[in-house]
């Protein structure tokens, strides 16, 4: 008998120790070794003859029930697992149900110690039950950020998920949310392993996927002092403004043509970028503001983020991964191809052409090759891998999010109305808008900040991992966890927002429900760019840009839809990836309303 059962009981201790929490396997254990006792208990009766109690399978059942109630704890699968071998052990050697019953008790206190010393155990947070092997993937459905809205309203704000074999924790609350990014930053600072990272970013040799650490600091401080800081973001002001200007004239030259608005935005917000990355513009915009490369480029980009944003069953049941199952890993690696041969180009031209007076970026990067400091010291990969950080994410982000606003607008007659009333009054109809004018439009800020809220660039936040295991809201968040951020859930919480799905800038002026919230990571009730460390790095930026271009187009031209299409009937819906993109790009007829002077001279 024993010669069967032990070699099954021991595959089943093997799969306990390897497997996190998993009480399926545990009363398999039970069931055999209760099949075991059992058998046991009948030999020594058969031989002795005597009549034997049910009192030493009570003492195993209830050993199991407290062994259950304190499953996460990998001390009561060690007690489990030795009480089991032992008692198998001792019938095969001795036979004895005295050895058997002393080995029970024997446990029992060795368990009981363990527990003691190791404190209370914690619960896992809730979450629906995984299937086998893919666990809960197929509970994230087309549009993710959604699906996990919804599991949140049944299992609440804090959700334990299985992805494949991966740990996974979402955060989908504001209270939640400041847990992990504000309380326990430093504990969820580093990025889980990912293939976006891995195809995409050469190999995690980036800026947004690069483990927390010195290399990670080095390249925040590069792009923080040349582009995001304070002295920067001055210094190129008036860049911003001449490529703003550009677009306006632009638009104003397509006449009675509808044009595609967010092709234009990204055009515009490629080009303030490069001028300052590289010193000089990255596409032609003298036609009307077309350009075949940039069409190309923000297919690329568009790409990039769809990808990014599947969610890959390679990264979470690694034994598949060779086998590419939706052909992702095939599609990341011709993707990456075509941006290392973009931004190689890039590189290469920028040695033998002449940019612009001031130091741009790429000029430090390069110089950094050089440096006698290996600490400082850069390779060629990891400057193309920090270009394509900078033009990913620090263009598409911000031209659709102003698309988003200027459609909330059209679908908004009053509140684009009371948006051109204050521009015009602080700014007159002689002149663009200009970033000096931003501090005194409150209206506006409030229009910016209600689209962040509605239509985050990000709907949910790029993954963390847990360096170690910690307590939120009294649940156990295991070492290795993937953290997600739902920031499209949190931003429309009824419990946070009044009509969450109503667009409404007044809820942040006095008097609304919000008026002391910003968007820069302190409240977490609408975190657009994130919090904590791994805040985005170009935060300052994106919003002062928004900003701008909202304001030029809403002072500048008054709006009507394609074909006469009523505004209340404009399409709104979101097409998922890492960002959150229209699924029908704005087609928009412009008309004019400034002085026409203004047009002539918006080219800087």
């Amino acid at each position: 008998m024993a010669s069967i059962t032990l070699p099954i009981l021991t595959a089943l201790l093997c799969v306990s120790l390897t497997t996190t929490n998993n009480i399926g396997v545990f009363r398999q254990i039970e069931e055999t070794s209760l099949d075991l006792m059992s058998k046991i208990l009948v030999l020594e009766e058969n031989k002795k003859k005597i009549k034997v109690g049910e009192t030493k399978l009570e003492k195993w059942r209830n050993l199991r029930v407290d062994i259950e109630s304190s499953r996460h704890s990998k001390q009561s699968k060690l007690c489990l697992t030795l009480l089991t071998l032992i008692v198998a052990k001792t019938h095969c050697t001795m036979a004895t149900w005295v050895v058997g019953v002393a080995t029970v008790v024997a446990a029992i206190f060795i368990y009981r110690l363990l527990k003691l010393l190791a404190g209370p155990s914690l619960p896992l947070p809730p979450g629906p039950r995984p299937w086998p092997i893919v666990g809960n993937l197929p509970h994230m459905g087309p549009v993710p950020h959604h699906a996990l809205a919804g599991l949140a309203q049944t299992h609440g704000p804090l959700m334990h998920l299985r992805l494949g074999f991966v740990d996974v924790v979402v955060a989908a609350s504001a209270s939640v949310a400041e847990q992990f990014l504000k309380v326990h930053d430093a504990n969820f600072s580093s990025r889980p392993p990912n293939s976006g990272a891995k195809y995409i970013a050469y190999n995690y040799q980036d800026l947004v996927f690069a483990p927390y650490g010195p290399r990670w600091r080095l390249l925040r401080k590069l792009t923080s002092l040349h582009l995001f800081s304070g002295k920067a973001m001055d210094e190129f002001r008036l860049v911003r403004q001449g490529e703003v200007g550009r677009l306006t004239r632009n638009i104003a030259s397509s006449g009675s043509k509808a044009v595609n608005l967010g092709q234009l935005l990204n055009v515009c917000t490629t080009n303030a970028l490069g001028r300052v990355m590289l010193g000089r513009r990255v596409f032609d915009d003298g036609d009307g503001g077309c350009d075949p490369r940039a069409d190309e480029f923000k297919s690329m980009v568009v790409e990039l983020m769809v990808l990014a944003g599947v969610f890959n069953i390679g990264d979470f049941v690694p034994a598949l991964e060779w086998l590419d199952l939706q052909g992702v890993q095939a599609k990341m690696k011709k993707l990456h191809k075509r941006f290392d041969s973009f931004l190689t180009s890039i590189v290469e031209e920028h040695k033998t052409s002449k940019s612009e007076n001031h130091q741009d970026l790429l000029t430090t990067l390069l110089s950094l090759k050089k440096s006698p400091d290996d600490g400082e010291k850069l390779t060629d990969t990891e400057i193309k891998a920090l270009l394509m950080n900078m033009f990913t994410a620090g263009t598409d982000t911000s031209s659709s999010t102003t698309e988003w606003a200027i459609a909330e607008l059209i679908r908004s007659p009053e509140i684009m109305a009371r948006v051109q009333q204050e521009l015009d009054s602080v700014v007159g109809r002689d002149r663009l808008v200009t970033e000096l004018d931003l501090p005194h439009l409150p209206y506006l800020d409030a229009v910016i900040k209600e689209t962040f809220r509605l239509h985050p660039s990000t709907p949910l936040s790029l993954p963390r991992v847990a360096a170690e295991s910690c307590e939120i809201f009294g649940y156990h968040i295991p070492k290795g966890a993937t953290l997600l951020v739902n920031v499209w859930a949190i931003a429309r919480d009824p419990k946070e927002w009044p009509n969450p799905l109503e667009f409404k800038p007044e809820r942040f002026l006095p008097g609304g429900e919000k008026p002391d919230v910003d968007v820069k990571g302190n409240d977490f009730e609408v975190i657009p760019f994130g919090a904590g460390r791994r805040i985005c790095a170009g935060m300052s930026l994106g919003l002062r840009m928004v900003q701008l271009l909202t304001a030029t187009l809403v002072h500048a031209f008054d709006w009507e839809l394609e074909n006469g299409l009523n505004p209340e009937k404009l399409n709104m819906d979101e097409s998922y990836g890492l960002t959150l993109q229209r699924a029908v790009p704005l087609s928009v007829h412009p008309q004019r309303r400034l002085s026409p002077h203004v047009y002539s001279s918006s080219l800087s």
